[in-house]
């Protein structure tokens, strides 16, 4: 199942992909992803939305999958190149930061380049929203806490994250968090979501591609070594990490500039569009 949170003609639902055709029910009860998550009703709600309108794809505006999760939690270093073109060594522990859900943005939404900074970066990658929480969560049962899968684009403001050890500021500017288009349910793909190519492209010119499969800490891993000192919860999101090829470690350094657009694909979960757009 593929389901996502729309706008059409003024109205919020929730649309669903079967194949090419896509449908879509109206309400914001029904669109609530967050609600249906929590309460174990995400099938219902998008068999509902299967059953509903027939509608062209590029009629509908795609929004955040997410509203108010409780917890965006983000992997850094999650692939060797990129561990080793930031020259931060490999992880012994998953790199961890945090993004809040203002910063959040879907697909085709603008990424905003702010005043304050030019150096606006790409970094594509897998997240994976939980279906349910647990604490100790054994690595063997992690994947049935999945609720399914999406595109993220973890854009940051390099100069502002580095201003301080800790990288809060430069990973939470406004409309700097696209994720989408599609909820992927883990029935339509390989377990963990691995084995899927992962890709950015800046203007249609690749600036990285890379494979799921060597992330360092798996998504089972992820989720059982997050639980061992958090409580997780239902419609939490685990951003899991970029590959290398991001502008800040290239020789000249690239950013992304107002009028360009940045693509992250991953096979089998989907392709998320992104305009640059000045503050």
């Amino acid at each position: 199942m593929r389901i996502a949170r729309v706008t059409k003609d003024g109205k919020i639902g929730l649309a669903a992909k079967n194949r090419d055709a896509v449908t879509i029910a109206y309400g914001a009860d029904v669109a609530d992803l967050d609600a249906h998550i929590a309460a174990g009703t995400l099938a219902a709600a998008g068999a509902k939305a299967l059953a509903g309108e027939a509608v062209p794809e590029s009629d509908l505006t795609f929004l955040p999958l997410a509203t108010r999760p409780s917890k965006i939690i983000c992997l850094g270093l999650n692939y060797r190149d990129h561990a080793e073109e930031s020259g931060l060594g490999i992880p012994e522990f998953p790199v961890l930061f945090a993004r809040f859900p203002s910063s959040l943005i879907g697909h085709n939404g603008p990424i905003i380049l702010p005043k304050v900074s030019e150096q606006l970066d790409w970094e594509a990658e897998l997240v994976v929203v939980l279906s349910k929480g647990g604490k100790n969560i054994a690595e063997a049962d992690a994947l049935n806490y999945v609720a399914g899968y999406s595109v993220f684009n973890d854009a940051s403001i390099r100069d502002y994250q580095m201003k301080t050890p800790q990288w809060t500021a430069g990973k939470n500017f406004d409309d700097t968090g696209a994720i989408g288009p599609w909820l992927v349910t883990p029935d339509e793909l390989p377990a963990g979501a691995a084995g899927l190519k992962i890709e950015c492209r800046l203007d249609g010119v690749v600036m990285q591609s890379s494979n799921t499969s060597n992330l360092i800490f798996d998504v089972a891993k992820t989720i059982h070594l997050l639980s061992t000192f958090m409580t997780l919860e239902a419609g939490d999101l685990l951003v899991m990490g970029t590959p290398g090829g991001v502008g800040i470690a290239r020789n000249p350094q690239i950013w992304m500039k107002a009028g360009q657009i940045c693509e992250v694909e991953i096979e089998g979960v989907g392709l998320l569009v992104n305009p640059i757009v000045a503050e």
